[in-house]
C-alpha cells in the first residue's frame, strides 16, 4: 500500500511548496492477537488428538458400568498426552518454579500472584453477567476497581483483605449455565485435564480477554505470553508441593489427577455451592430428620407390635 502512494505521488509530478506531501501510513494493527491465534490452534489440537485413539467399551455389565461412569473414552491417547505433560512440567516448568520459589521471598511472589489475579478480573465479570450471578459480577466489579486503584494496580488484594472474595467466571462455566453438556474427558496439551466444552471456553476467554486486545493494539503482543509464563510458574509453584504428594503416594497418578480435576471442576461450575445430596438424604447434615424408608417404617412397626 505505502509504494502504490508512493507511486501514484511520483508520476504526478514533483511537489510544489504549497503541497503538502501525504501522511505515511502504518502497518495496520491485527485484529486478532497471534498469541490467541497459537492458543485456539492448541486447543482445536487438543480436541482433535483423541480421535486418534479410543477405549474399547468392555463387555461386561459391570465394568461398562464403570467405563461409562468414568467417561474417558479416549484414555488410550489422553494417557499418552498426560505423559507429555508431565515430562515437560516436571523437567522444564518444575526447575522453573523452583528456582522462583527460591529467588523470589513469600511476600514478592504474593505481590506477582495478585497482579496476575486481578488482570483476569474482566473475563470473569463478562462471565458472570453472562450467567445471570449478578452479586458475583458485582463483587468481582468491586475487587477490580479497589485493587486496581488501592490495590496499587491490583499488587496488593485491598479487597479480599475487605471480604470481597475472589468469584469464578469462565465461558466454559458460562456454557454449563446453559446447558451444554461437558462431553468426553480430554487431556489438552501444556493445558491439561479438560473436556470439549471447558476447551472451547478456554478459547472463548483467551480471544476476549481485554489484556489480550490491549497488548496487541499498542503493539506489545510479546506482553501476552509473558503473562501466559508468569501465570503458568506462579499455579505451578502454589501446587508443586500438592501435586509431588499426589504423584508419590498414586497407585495410578494419571487415575487420581482426573478425579481431583473433576471435583475441583465442579465446585467452580457451582460456584461453590455443595453438590446436590442423593435422593433421600437431603436432611442428613443439615439436623433436620430425614424421611424414613419403607422397609424402616415396617421394621418400626413390626417391632412395635410385638
Amino acid at each position: 500500500m505505502r509504494t502504490a502512494v508512493n507511486h501514484a505521488y511520483t508520476g504526478a509530478g514533483a511537489l510544489t511548496d504549497s503541497q503538502t506531501p501525504p501522511h505515511k501510513r502504518t502497518k495496520p494493527v491485527s485484529i486478532l492477537p497471534n498469541s490467541i491465534r497459537t492458543i485456539r490452534a492448541l486447543l482445536l489440537a487438543g480436541l482433535l488428538l483423541p480421535l486418534v485413539a479410543c477405549a474399547t467399551p468392555p463387555t461386561d455389565p459391570a465394568a461398562r458400568a464403570e467405563f461409562e461412569a468414568t467417561n474417558d473414552p479416549f484414555e488410550p491417547t489422553n494417557r499418552v498426552i498426560f505423559e507429555g505433560n508431565d515430562f515437560f512440567y516436571t523437567y522444564f516448568v518444575r526447575p522453573i518454579a523452583k528456582a522462583y520459589v527460591w529467588a523470589v521471598p513469600e511476600f514478592g511472589r504474593n505481590r506477582i500472584h495478585d497482579f496476575l489475579q486481578n488482570l483476569g478480573e474482566p473475563v470473569i465479570w463478562a462471565n458472570d453477567m453472562l450467567q445471570g450471578e449478578w452479586h458475583a459480577a458485582d463483587v468481582t466489579t468491586g475487587r477490580f476497581l479497589a485493587n486496581s486503584t488501592f490495590g496499587v494496580g491490583g499488587l496488593f488484594d485491598i479487597a479480599g483483605s475487605s471480604g470481597l472474595e475472589k468469584q469464578s467466571g469462565d465461558f466454559g462455566q458460562t456454557l454449563y449455565h446453559y446447558g451444554v453438556p461437558d462431553g468426553p474427558y480430554l487431556v489438552l496439551p501444556f493445558f491439561g485435564p479438560s473436556n470439549p466444552r471447558d476447551a472451547v471456553g478456554m478459547g472463548a476467554d483467551s480471544a476476549a480477554d481485554p489484556f489480550d486486545w490491549l497488548a496487541q493494539y499498542y503493539g506489545h503482543g510479546g506482553a501476552t505470553w509473558y503473562r501466559f509464563g508468569a501465570e503458568g510458574i506462579d499455579d505451578y509453584a502454589d501446587h508443586m508441593a500438592e501435586l509431588d504428594e499426589l504423584k508419590k503416594n498414586s497407585i495410578d497418578y494419571y487415575a487420581a489427577l482426573r478425579s481431583l480435576w473433576r471435583q475441583h471442576r465442579a465446585a467452580e461450575l457451582r460456584h461453590g455451592a455443595p453438590a446436590p445430596s442423593p435422593v433421600g438424604l437431603e436432611g442428613l447434615y443439615d439436623g433436620s430428620t430425614p424421611t424414613q424408608s419403607q422397609s424402616a417404617q415396617t421394621s418400626t412397626t413390626g417391632n412395635s407390635d410385638e
